[in-house]
């Protein structure tokens, strides 16, 4: 799977104020619902934690589908995160861009794929190699 840039961090103003309700939504059998507004939602405060560092990529492929990634998601990538052993991280490997969760053990990183079809990629000490950022959210449509 690969990783597509599609913008860098600006402020948007279509989240900033969005209601949030006080009534939760019940994933087994349905309640009646409140139609009370508890209060306003800024989707930015919940998912961008460090706004001048964050940026946005599209997905494509099918090689992280069982960590919840699929083709044309949009990934919230945060680089001032250390990326650590088990994150979902965005890497450049000879130029090309893509998303895996980073293993790390004995100190060598192996970028791992979601999904049993592809194979993990050993990182050798002379590839061109380095991490742009750890992905914090995905969105994708139901």
């Amino acid at each position: 799977m690969t990783a597509e840039i599609i913008a860098s961090y600006q402020e948007p103003t279509a989240f900033s104020s969005l209601p949030l309700y006080a009534s939760r939504i019940q994933a087994g059998f349905p309640s009646p619902a409140d139609d009370y507004v508890e209060t306003s939602l800024d989707l930015n405060e919940h998912l961008i934690k460090h706004p001048s560092a964050t940026f946005f990529v599209r997905a494509t492929g099918n090689s992280m589908i069982n960590a919840g990634i699929y083709a044309d998601d949009i990934l919230i990538v945060d680089r001032s995160l250390p990326p650590k052993n088990g994150n979902i991280v965005i890497a450049v490997v000879a130029g090309e861009l893509t998303v895996k969760r980073l293993k790390i053990a004995n100190n060598q990183y192996i970028l791992v794929p979601e999904n049993p079809d592809y194979q993990p990629l050993i990182i050798a000490s002379d590839m061109d190699f380095s991490i742009w950022g750890v992905v914090t959210t995905v969105i994708h449509r139901v």
